[in-house]
């Protein structure tokens, strides 16, 4: 442990200043989280930030970072009423998020190495500009090719932010705070999601569809302001001309996850393998980022470095943050459409049913970071895994009977769950990493999130309307003149439609009719339960891979006592 002597105690010491001067009082070739020589005068672990200036880097990226985590789903309320005011199909307003999403994961693995040419800083920046200036221009557009274009760009802005939060975080924080830290952290990227539904819908129900977009404005504005007072470049990562740009690899990487995240998004529109638009995507998708992965692993200077994956902590945690994607993005997709379509809410109404998962994922981040130094990430990750398996096996229950009430507790229990997962699971994948190698690590986590929740929906869409159509098939089969019940239901309906006065012919006909309606009801609320179950299956499948997720070196959670002076 170090002593206080061992580091200058100038209060004029800038951000870059002082980290200059802790790597000069490092011995070559120690990177963090590595053990330190024993008896070194050298600290375990970087001097922690002052306590003010950390929770004002933090305040500094929350804005963006909660922007772009909102906006990746407080459109799709709204997508009804921009069809309707711009005159477009289902399928092309859909493009609306597809656009967005696209540019979203290919800039998310590229975080790095713009901000190891440009600086950190000024990525982040140009990043907010981007984003708030084509927010603007979203809710302007006259029609559905400008929105959908200035939605590329927003999510070009919107691709980097995530990362660079994520690593700002980690770098702010002292070690002893690092679950602190990614709970804050957690909560932000976690509650985007679940808070963007209720947000767009009220927006949409009270005001108009331009407004999910202007709200941004007012908010990008003040954080860009807030980042360029507090942000600063590490003294590892100031921006210069760096290597020659590896144009193969940006190329490859965008057009692979920019047709794969195409397929996943228009698959079930266009009938996946039946159609050869989806099947020529998925071609070039597979050939594209098979060469990717060639090429960055044999290139010298990757702009994408896929080597950090040989780092066993952090795959294995990128990997369950990849199924936690999936349940999470799979959950607030069907959820929604369960309560409006099957349970008649409306859409404020289904949105403030999710509400509480949301407020309860509040109060446990801090408490999950709290709780991560005395319990351990695997013992951590165990019980939010139980939790949201328990919680997914409580909606694998509901009816058309169900109430608010109803959803209410298992929203709670898997609030708590996702919180304890999250907060554990990018604490513990990080732990190991070298800082200069952190935003790297942080756009490969967040992409493999992202790229989760992609096919999670996906999948859920494909296996929603395929068990629909089963259950209905299934259904049916007893609907026949053999099935007592059957026909004492019809008969039933007849009777009551013939003593309120139509003719026998017509009450038989909307008797069938209405049978038929309930037969609909009852597959969907089978087809539903289904995957409510299904999601809770994935998340079971993630406990045996706790086994690779190492716990971090005590010396990484070891307090630093050496705090420096703020500017």
């Amino acid at each position: 442990m170090g002593t206080a002597s061992s580091l200058p105690q100038s209060r004029g010491l800038t951000h870059e200043k002082r980290e200059e001067e802790t790597e000069k009082s490092e011995p070559p070739g120690i990177e963090d989280g590595q053990a330190r020589p024993t008896g070194s005068s050298v600290p375990a672990s970087p001097p922690a930030v002052v306590e003010e200036n950390k929770w004002l880097i933090s305040m500094a990226v929350i804005f963006g970072v909660l922007m772009s985590a909102i906006d990746s789903s407080v459109v799709n309320v709204a997508l009804p009423q921009i069809q309707g005011n711009l005159g477009a199909t289902q399928q092309e307003v859909t493009w609306i998020s597809t656009g967005y999403l696209i540019s979203v994961v290919i800039l998310m693995p590229l975080t790095n190495w713009l901000a190891t040419r440009f600086g950190r800083k000024n990525v982040y920046l140009l990043s907010l500009v981007i984003f708030t200036a084509s927010s603007f221009m979203c809710g302007l557009s006259g029609s559905l090719g400008t929105l959908i274009f200035w939605r590329i760009v927003q999510g070009l802005g919107a691709g980097t932010l995530q990362p660079l939060a994520q690593a700002i975080f980690r770098e702010a924080f002292p070690p002893e705070q690092q679950g602190i830290a990614m709970g804050i952290f957690g909560f932000i990227v976690l509650a985007g999601p679940a808070v963007g539904p209720t947000l767009g819908g009220w927006i949409t129900d009270n005001f108009n569809w331009p407004w999910i977009f202007f709200i941004n404005i007012p908010i990008g504005i003040i954080g860009f302001f807030v980042a360029m007072r507090y942000l600063h470049n590490p003294n590892y990562q100031k921006g210069g001309s760096g290597s020659k740009i590896d144009a193969v690899g940006i190329s490859l990487l965008a057009v692979g996850l920019a047709t794969l995240q195409t397929v996943l998004e228009q698959g079930q529109e266009d009938d996946w393998f039946d159609s050869s638009f989806i099947v020529s995507l998925t071609v070039i998708a597979t050939v594209t980022l098979i060469g990717f992965i060639w090429w960055e692993l044999t290139h010298d200077n990757p702009a994408v470095d896929l080597r950090i994956l040989k780092n066993v902590t952090f795959a294995s945690g990128t990997a369950i943050a990849a199924v936690l994607g999936v349940g999470l993005f799979s959950s607030l997709f069907l959820l929604p459409q369960f309560m409006q379509i099957l349970l008649n809410f409306s859409a404020t109404q289904s949105g403030l049913a999710l509400m509480p998962r949301s407020l309860v994922m509040m109060v446990m981040m801090p408490v999950g970071g709290l709780l991560y130094n005395r319990l351990g990430p695997r013992l951590m990750i165990f019980i939010g895994l139980v939790m949201t398996i328990y919680s997914q096996w409580i909606m694998g229950q509901f009816t058309l009977q169900t109430g608010a009430d109803d959803i209410l507790i298992p929203q709670v229990i898997q609030g708590a769950g996702f919180a304890l997962v999250f907060v554990s699971l990018s604490t513990a994948a990080l732990s190991s990493i070298p800082r200069e190698k952190m935003t790297s690590a942080t756009g490969l986590n967040n992409l493999i999130r992202q790229l989760g929740g992609s096919f999670g929906t996906a999948f859920v869409v494909t296996l929603l309307t395929r068990h629909i159509a089963q259950a209905r098939a299934d259904l049916v089969t007893n609907a026949t003149a053999a099935n007592g019940a059957f026909i004492q239901r019809v008969d039933g309906i007849v009777g009551a439609l013939s003593s309120q006065g139509y003719s026998h012919s017509t009450a038989m006909s909307a008797a069938y009719q209405m049978v038929d309606g309930l037969v609909n009801q009852q597959a969907a609320m089978l087809a539903y339960s289904y995957l409510f179950y299904w999601i809770g299956l994935l998340f079971l499948a993630c406990i045996p891979l706790l086994i690779f997720l190492k716990t971090p070196p005590k010396t990484a959670g070891a307090k630093a006592e050496v705090h420096v002076a703020a500017e």
